[in-house]
Order: structure tokens, then C-alpha cells, then sequence
């Protein structure tokens, strides 16, 4: 019988191994994001003269963030690969790329708060411009 569910389990992961990288990418964005997150609070409540504390609630819900991305990645993938085989979306990679976007915004602003360095925040006002440029 275990040879059957390692044989099950070596096929189904057989096929999502083409967007291994994908998530793989997403994770560390989040985990880094995540991490300044905390860094950034850290700082905000010790600037406050507040006791900081680690909120397992916070963690939680970045558990549930990476939980719907991953899932979107994957459906995103699922319909690049198996419903629109005669097009070339990438939705996936689209995907991905969105929500990597996103993160590293969140994590200039973490930055900026975490490291009281206004470099990342200049950074971010620089990609702003570049955006809009491309936006007209």
C-alpha cells in the first residue's frame, strides 16, 4: 500500500513541478516582507515608548496570505498549461509577478520604518515616477 501513495504522491507532484520556481519565488517575497513586518513594528512600538510583542494573530494571517497566493499561483499555472494550451498568457508568471510587486512595495515601507533609512522610501517615490511615466 505505501508504495502505491509514494507512487500517487511522486505523480501529483511530478505535475506541479513545472511551477516549483513560481512559488518558490512568492514564498521568500512573503517571508521577507513578513520579517520586516515585524522588524518595522518592533521599531514603531519602541520609538512609542510601548512594550512590543510578538502577536501570533499577525503571523496567522500571513500564513493565510501565502495560503491564497500560492493556491492563485498554481490556478493561474493550472490554467496556462491545461486550459489555454494554444495561448501564451502566462498568467501564472503575471500572477507571481503581481504579488512579488506587491510585497516588495510592503517591504520598502517596512523597510523605511525598520531602519529609519529614508533611502527605501526615496527608492519607492522613484519607482512611483517610473510607473506613471509608463501609465500615460
Amino acid at each position: 500500500m505505501e508504495k502505491y501513495l509514494s507512487g500517487i504522491v511522486a505523480g501529483v507532484m511530478s505535475f506541479f513541478a513545472p511551477v516549483e520556481p513560481l512559488l518558490l519565488c512568492a514564498m521568500v517575497f512573503v517571508a521577507v516582507d513578513f520579517l520586516t513586518g515585524v522588524l518595522a513594528d518592533r521599531h514603531k512600538a519602541h520609538a512609542e515608548g510601548r512594550v512590543w510583542r510578538f502577536e501570533s494573530a499577525k503571523a496567522w494571517k500571513t500564513v493565510r496570505k501565502l495560503s491564497f497566493v500560492m493556491a492563485g499561483i498554481v490556478l493561474a499555472w493550472m490554467m496556462d498549461s491545461l486550459m489555454l494550451p494554444v495561448v501564451e498568457l502566462r498568467l501564472a508568471n503575471l500572477f507571481t509577478g503581481f504579488v512579488c510587486g506587491v510585497e516588495f512595495w510592503s517591504y520598502l515601507e517596512n523597510a523605511t520604518v525598520a531602519s529609519g533609512e529614508e533611502s527605501f522610501a526615496q527608492f519607492a517615490q522613484k519607482l512611483k515616477k517610473i510607473a506613471s511615466k509608463h501609465n500615460k
